[in-house]
């Protein structure tokens, strides 16, 4: 149980790098930007369990990806969040 609950700390920790690289990013579009800064001050209110803020994640993830200027290769990074969120369960 102990080792799932690293596993998911861990999980959680690379994907708020990720999110935090994209966040500082000068080539990302500054809109995109603040959505992934909001999240990831939602990403660190522990009120809830780390699996209820990964799916909520996951979900304005899924939102955010879905705006059409949004460069290629800042969905990609995005995409690897969602995948690495997906992986944390409880």
């Amino acid at each position: 149980m102990a080792d799932k609950k690293e596993q998911n700390i861990e999980a959680f920790n690379n994907a708020m790098a990720t999110l935090t690289n994209v966040a500082n990013s000068p080539s990302t579009p500054r809109n995109i930007r603040k959505d992934i800064t909001d999240m990831i001050t939602g990403l660190k209110n522990e009120e809830h369990s780390i699996s209820v803020r990964a799916a909520n994640a996951i979900s304005a993830l899924d939102d955010i990806t879905q705006d059409p200027n949004m460069p290629s290769f800042v969905r990609t990074t995005l995409w690897q969040a969602v995948s690495t969120l997906e992986g944390i369960r409880e």
